[in-house]
């Protein structure tokens, strides 16, 4: 297999992703839907409308990600879960595998493109069973190889999040990617707290992780806001994911870190505009300054001269608008004589200097 570890793009559902590119914004769907299938699809149509490329889901079910357990190893202890099980949470978290492709029919419906995050093996059957057009790789899954290496056997567009591991841990799980077969990959830069204080991301390591692992590379925010995502676009990031609810004060699990439409569609908008402002490097005259050059400041006279007489320093000055000469010429023309009569508000131009 050719080497593709420094592609500048990949490409899910037909949408080119890179640093070349806008910015691809992933609504994650996450344990939002608290339960409810029309919920799940209420929030597949406010995605689409706030602008978001893609929404997310996660496939698993509470015995493929935990034990039905409560020994102390088992239950969370701090945060927003305090106290609970890990098999409660998931399984009041979990997507239902019986929605999966209704959830699926309908974002390909309203025209937005559905992935999902799988958790074993047999959530990867799934989603290929769906079609689904590419896998994310959870944070916390990121040291799973053999799920990377079945996702990567796909030949399916793969994103991996990178909370909480290190460069090594990193490079352990691109390479996992590759030897399963993953051709278009992309990593995010994220901190899995729930929520990620922005003092926590650091996102000058985004640049580094670009020019380190040669790599579509976005950011997965887990902030309350929008400042860092759309920051992070200055930096190089290609992807934003961010969860999405309807209502942040909703109850369910992720909800309280969750942007709601109306944030959700800043985003989008904000980040667009972030690379939009990026653009080239570029000292040229842009097309919205062209009205306003006139507005320079130029010399004038301001005196009346006759012909011959001197220019001296009170007879020009460096004023608005700018069709006189520019003022680096100022301590040339003293000094000098005009060759005609001129009157005050004249543009001094060389055709009247000697």
């Amino acid at each position: 297999m050719p080497d593709t570890s420094t592609r500048k793009s990949i490409e899910i559902a037909g949408r080119h992703i890179g640093a070349n590119f806008p910015p691809f914004v992933i609504a994650e769907l996450s344990a939002n839907h608290n339960g409810r299938i029309d919920v799940a699809m209420q929030i597949i149509d406010e995605a689409k409308k706030a602008g978001a490329d893609a929404v997310k889901i996660q496939t698993y079910l509470p015995d493929t990600i935990t034990l039905e357990s409560s020994g102390e190893a088992f239950k969370i202890k701090g945060g927003l879960w305090d106290g609970r099980t890990l098999y409660d949470l998931y399984e009041e978290a979990h997507t239902p595998w019986e929605w999966h492709k209704p959830l699926f029919d309908h974002a390909r419906k309203v025209g937005i493109t559905i992935f999902s995050s799988p958790f074993d093996k047999t959530a990867i059957d799934l989603l290929e069973d769906l079609n689904a057009p590419a896998y994310k790789i959870a944070s916390f899954e990121a040291i799973d190889h053999a799920l990377i290496r079945y996702a990567a056997s796909t030949g399916k567009p793969m994103i991996i999040s990178t909370g909480m591991a290190d460069d090594e841990e990193i490079e352990e799980a691109i390479d996992a990617a590759r030897s399963g077969g993953c051709r278009d990959l992309a990593i995010l830069h994220c901190v899995s707290g729930y929520p990620a204080p922005p003092e926590d991301y650091n996102l000058r390591t985004i640049p580094d992780m670009i020019e380190r692992f040669g790599l579509v590379t976005g950011l997965s925010d887990h902030t309350l806001d929008n400042t860092t995502a759309i920051t992070s676009i200055a930096l190089g990031a290609a992807i934003i994911e961010k969860h999405f609810t309807l209502d942040r004060n909703g109850g369910g699990p992720d909800d309280s870190f969750s942007l709601e439409p109306a944030e959700m569609k800043g985003l989008c908008d904000g980040a667009r505009t972030a690379w939009q402002a990026m653009g080239r490097v570029d000292y040229g005259r842009k097309s919205s300054e062209q009205g306003n050059v006139k507005f320079r400041r130029s010399l004038y006279f301001v005196k009346d001269l006759r012909a011959g007489e001197t220019i001296a320093e009170d007879s020009i000055r460096s004023v608005r608008p700018g069709y006189g000469l520019a003022p680096k010429h100022l301590g040339s023309l003293i000094g000098r004589k005009v060759k005609t009569d001129v009157v005050f508000a004249t543009p001094v131009s060389w055709d009247v200097v000697e």
